[in-house]
C-alpha cells in the first residue's frame, strides 16, 4: 500500500530574539540562527562559523571576576592564624621534650636523695653504736692501770706485819705516785698556790681563825688536795683559812 498524502515542506526554525542587553551564544548544530542569517536550502546542512582550536565556548557564570578586599582580608586572617597554630605547635614541642628532660632530672635527684638519705641513717646507726662502744669501754685503759695499783696495795697490805714501818711507808708512797702519774695521765693535776692566798675559786673553806701574822685571808692548812681535769676544776680543795684580827 502506497502512501498517497502530500509531503509537507519543511518548516523553517523560528526566529529568537535576545531581550535588550542579554548575550546569547549560538552553537552549531542546533538549528538556532543569529538574527539576519537566511535559513539552508532544504536537504543542506546548516553551516556555520568553525570554532576556534584549543578554545572552548563557556557560558559566563554568575559570581566570576577579582575578589572583593573582604575575601582578601579574610584570607591573609587565615594565613595568619595557620601560622601562629604552627607556632603554637612548635612551642608545645619545644615544651613536651624540656617536661621530659625536667621529670628525668627529677627521677635522678630523687634516686641520688634516696641513696643519701639511707647513706646518712646507715651512718647514724653506725656513730650512735660507736658512741654507745665508747662510753661502755672509754675507761678501760684507765681501769687496767687502777688494778695495777690495786695488785700493789694487795702485796704492801701483805708484807705490811713482816716489814718495818719505813720499808711499808716507802712502798705506799710508791703506790701513791704510780697514782698520780695515771691520773695525770688523763689530764687531772692536783691544785697549788705557792703564795697561798685563799682562793674561792678553788679553795672551799671549812672552818677559819684569826691571825696576827697576816694581812689578807690565806690558807693554814689544806685538809683535803683539790684537783683539776685540763682547766676545770674537778674537785675544790678543802682548807683551813687564817683571817686577819679584827680590830
Amino acid at each position: 500500500m502506497s502512501d498517497d498524502s502530500p509531503t509537507k515542506p519543511p518548516q523553517e526554525p523560528a526566529e529568537i530574539k535576545p531581550a535588550e542587553g542579554a548575550e546569547i551564544e549560538f552553537l552549531t548544530g542546533t538549528g538556532v540562527r543569529p538574527p539576519g542569517e537566511k535559513a539552508p536550502p532544504a536537504g543542506q546542512a546548516p553551516t556555520g562559523p568553525e570554532p576556534k582550536p584549543g578554545k572552548s565556548k563557556a557560558r559566563k557564570r554568575e559570581g566570576e571576576g577579582p575578589l572583593p578586599p573582604e575575601s582578601k582580608e579574610l584570607r591573609r586572617e587565615v594565613e595568619h592564624l595557620k601560622k601562629a597554630l604552627r607556632d603554637l605547635e612548635g612551642r608545645a614541642e619545644a615544651l613536651e621534650a624540656e617536661k621530659t628532660a625536667r621529670l628525668q632530672e627529677a627521677a635522678e635527684y630523687k634516686d641520688k636523695f634516696l641513696r643519701l638519705a639511707a647513706e646518712t641513717e646507715n651512718l647514724r646507726k653506725r656513730l650512735e653504736r660507736e658512741k654507745n662502744e665508747f662510753y661502755q669501754f672509754a675507761l678501760e685503759g684507765v681501769l687496767r692501770e687502777i688494778l695495777q695499783v690495786m695488785d700493789n696495795l694487795e702485796r704492801a697490805l701483805k708484807t705490811g706485819d713482816e716489814a718495818d714501818g719505813r720499808a711499808f711507808r716507802e712502798g705506799v708512797d710508791m703506790i701513791l705516785k704510780q697514782l698520780l702519774d695515771l691520773v695525770r695521765k688523763q689530764g687531772v693535776t692536783p691544785i697549788v698556790r705557792e703564795d697561798r692566798r685563799f682562793d674561792p675559786e678553788v679553795h672551799q673553806a671549812i672552818f677559819s681563825v684569826e691571825a696576827e701574822e697576816v694581812d689578807e685571808a690565806l690558807v693554814g692548812e689544806e685538809l683535803q688536795r683539790g684537783y683539776l681535769l685540763k682547766d676545770r676544776l674537778l674537785r675544790p680543795a678543802l682548807v683551813k683559812v687564817l683571817l686577819p684580827k679584827r680590830g
